[in-house]
């Protein structure tokens, strides 16, 4: 405990630095948050826990606890050293209200407080505080706590003393500002996926999460780390070998590494830069795929897996099938964009490849059992490649020819401009023949498919692009698929999938999303995936018809035109409806109600897919069964 008080000493009010005042948070909110939808919401919580996490980087915290209050505040309280509160020389306020107050005051600036941190440049606290309509921060420190208040990021009064403490560290409640947020309804799972994703990141903290508004309590701690991170991801797939896991330092750069290769076809590299996730890779992902793909093909050179003849693996062969986790810490992170997707650092690359080579080139010699699955692998997925590229040149050299020579297949629209065009993926020809006469022809295209599509993630990509069906869809939208995508491409900014209201409409639907998440997926995080709405029943009252969306709806207007004298028509199918009535009900904009589908979080997307769709059933019927309460409309 000597090394944490040492840091604790050095953690006062001279390290807190003022860079600029705070502006503008309020009016440009997204600028710092990245919107004020759902996402922003629960961005304010991340920063605050950002900020605890940085306590425990700086080996002075080792507990968090985050809670939903039932009027939807929510508390941070962790038992770090506490915000400082001594008064800050050049403003002459308590550090505790700079840090509140002022856009980028913090500890983060210089290199006083934190050796590594991944709060929001340092603007964590102020933006959280200026977009909340309140905000109480009390600090135990030095024996006492300290209390001040905040209304929409200006100070109630000045910081107090308010008693005595016999520990230290910080709490922080604040409730969101309905005059900037749609919603102010905070949401479990997206705060569980984070905060679960922080402890396998930093091995032994104990987060809790608690919901007053419905008892609900769940503890966040893993002792194994990314270890035990690659095989939470990987708990539903049949694995290859034992997790590998690579630690190293350099320069101040920390790199934490954990690989594992499954039987299946899909690369999940998950990379994170002072724990946050970067979702768009950066040098650091870089540095592990270089160093990755040049030990592969140099051990499948040296026994002679690769003949003189033949070409080197590409990295996507030998990613294929690979889970890893790459985390680094870095001093002075350089991130592309307020919102961290991409981290810009050039020495973390170098950094990154030369441990990860070093590394793996000794293991694979240690490990050849392992060595060849990981190779032998690479070799299908190359050769699956190089089927798919043909069959790709295939689906290329025809799409001029396709987009004109299937009459019963697409019926294009009159519009070519892809911002003011939709495309309807129909089930049934009977369904598409009715979506194409009742659509407008001017800014609506109608793909009519046949049967459920190819299960993609059984598959390899050459079979897959040899599917008629999808070969159908990629040659519609125009971008072509996987890392070949290009979104500047797209022929349509709606895709809107549009199937049957029973079970077989939905295993379409989740066929069609899980090749979209799999190899369109820019589609997805663009917002152009929308799935129709059609409705359940059709109520005939006199002359009078109503069509109604779900069962709530139906009972309130039954109630409403009284019980007796009306009929009632449940839909199964879309061909059931005419022309007039699919374009009034489900296609036509003005009264339409779609769904748009969105990538909140890509990794539970693909852990969902990856029970519904793949090969283990067990996994499989423990989702059916935990989740049959909430199914609606079933099918029997």
């Amino acid at each position: 405990m000597a090394g944490v008080e040492e840091k604790k000493a050095a953690y006062d009010a001279n390290k807190i630095q003022v860079l600029e005042g705070l502006e503008h948070v309020r009016r440009r909110p997204g600028m710092y948050i990245g919107g004020t939808g759902i996402r922003g919401l629960h961005h304010l919580v991340f920063e605050l826990v950002d900020n605890s996490i940085d306590e425990v980087e700086a080996g002075a915290c080792d507990t968090i606890e985050i809670m939903i209050h039932k009027d939807n505040s929510v508390t941070v309280k962790d038992n770090g050293r506490g915000i400082p509160v001594d008064i800050h020389e050049k403003t002459g306020k308590p550090a505790l209200e700079v840090a509140l107050t002022m856009l980028h005051a913090g500890a983060k600036f210089g290199g006083g407080g934190y050796k590594v941190a991944g709060g929001l440049h340092g603007v964590g606290l102020s933006v959280v505080n200026a977009l909340s309509e309140r905000l109480i921060a009390e600090v135990y420190r030095d024996g006492k706590v300290y209390r001040q208040e905040f209304k929409r990021g200006k100070p109630l009064g000045p910081m107090k003393i308010v008693g005595e403490a016999d520990h230290s560290g910080t709490k922080i409640t604040f409730y969101p500002d309905p005059k900037i947020f749609d919603e102010i309804n905070f949401d479990t799972d997206i705060l569980g996926e984070r905060l679960q994703e922080l402890s396998f990141l930093n091995r032994g903290v104990r987060i809790t999460l608690k919901d007053e508004r419905k008892n609900f309590k769940v503890v966040y701690k893993q002792d194994g780390g990314i270890v035990d991170f690659v095989k939470h991801i990987n708990r539903n797939r049949e694995v290859l070998h034992q997790p590998i896991y690579i630690k190293g330092e350099e320069n101040d750069v920390l790199v934490e590494i954990a690989m594992q290769y499954h039987d299946g076809y899909v690369e999940n590299v998950l990379s994170f830069a002072n724990n946050i996730h970067t979702r768009e890779g950066g040098t650091h992902e870089v540095g592990f795929k270089t160093a990755l793909t040049r030990v592969i093909n140099s051990y499948a050179r040296r026994y002679k897996y690769l003949k003189e003849k033949d070409e080197n693996f590409l990295g996507e062969d030998i990613r294929e099938g690979l889970t890893a986790v790459v985390s680094v810490k870095v001093f002075e992170p350089q991130f592309e964009g307020q919102t961290k997707m991409k981290l810009g650092n050039p020495e973390v690359r170098r950094i990154v490849d030369s441990i990860v080579g070093n590394f793996l080139s000794s293991y694979l010699e240690e490990n050849p059992k392992v060595a060849r699955a990981i190779v032998n692998k690479a070799i299908l997925a190359a050769r699956a490649r190089t089927a798919a590229r043909r069959a790709k040149e295939l689906t290329w050299r025809k799409s001029a020819l396709e987009i004109t020579s299937l009459p019963g297949k697409l019926a294009d629209c009159s519009i070519k401009d892809p911002s003011k065009c939709e495309l309807f993926l129909v089930e049934g020809d009977s369904a598409g023949g009715s979506a194409k006469q009742g659509r407008d022809r001017r800014f609506q295209a109608i793909l009519p498919l046949r049967g459920k599509i190819l299960n993609v993630e059984k598959s390899r990509v050459d079979k897959i692009l040899n599917n008629e069906e999808i070969r159908a869809i990629i040659t519609a939208m125009g971008t072509g698929v996987g890392s070949e995508f290009e979104i500047d491409k797209a022929r349509y900014h709606k895709l809107i999938i549009m199937t049957d209201a029973d079970v077989d409409g939905a295993h379409i639907r989740t066929l069609l999303l899980t090749f979209l998440y799999r190899y369109m997926t820019p589609l997805i995080e663009k917002g152009y995936v929308y799935i129709a709405q059609p409705p359940l029943y059709k109520v005939t009252k006199g002359k009078k018809e109503y069509y109604l969306y779900n069962d709530e709806e139906l009972e309130k207007l039954l109630n409403e035109i009284g019980r007796q004298g009306y009929s009632i028509q449940r839909y199964k199918g879309l061909g059931e409806m005419n022309p007039t009535q699919l374009w009034e009900t489900t296609m036509n904009p003005e009264t339409r109600n779609i769904l748009k589908v969105t990538l909140e979080d890509a990794q539970k997307a693909d852990e969902i897919f990856t029970i519904l769709m793949g090969d283990r059933v067990e996994p499989r019927r423990r989702f059916i069964e935990a989740h049959a309460k909430e199914v609606q409309n079933l099918d029997i």
